[in-house]
């Protein structure tokens, strides 16, 4: 079992810039590839950004790309959601996700989930 908690979402203007956390607990943490996801109201869950279990390779949205940075600490069993130029439509739920061997963008293939941080950008 894996056990994640999310942290960090807030209400932030427009242009501004916002770092999500999940902490992870349980089994080994530098096993796990990692993923953030968001859920806008009345919209589907949406794959953000991935990373897997060392580091060094990383995925992510193509509505994403070059804004936002995922990045991971094994050491401190935490992975981070670096949000940059944040714009109304970032507006989310933000959920990271664990499973196993390599990083995929789709929510089933997930076997743990955070509870959620609220993401809110005013413009």
């Amino acid at each position: 079992q894996v056990q994640l908690v999310e942290s960090g979402g807030v209400l932030v203007q427009a242009g501004g810039s916002l770092r999500l956390s999940c902490a992870a607990s349980g089994r080994t943490f530098s096993s796990y590839v990692m993923s953030w996801f968001r859920q806008a109201p009345l919209k589907e869950r949406e794959f953000v950004a991935g990373i897997s279990w060392s580091g060094v390779n990383t995925n992510y949205a193509d509505s994403v790309k070059g804004q936002f940075t995922i990045s991971r600490d094994n050491a401190k069993n935490t992975v981070y959601l670096q949000m940059n130029s944040l714009k109304a439509e970032d507006t989310a739920v933000y959920y990271c996700a664990a499973r196993n061997i390599r990083v995929v963008p789709t929510t089933t293939k997930y076997d743990y989930w955070g509870q959620g941080t609220q993401v809110t950008v005013s413009s």
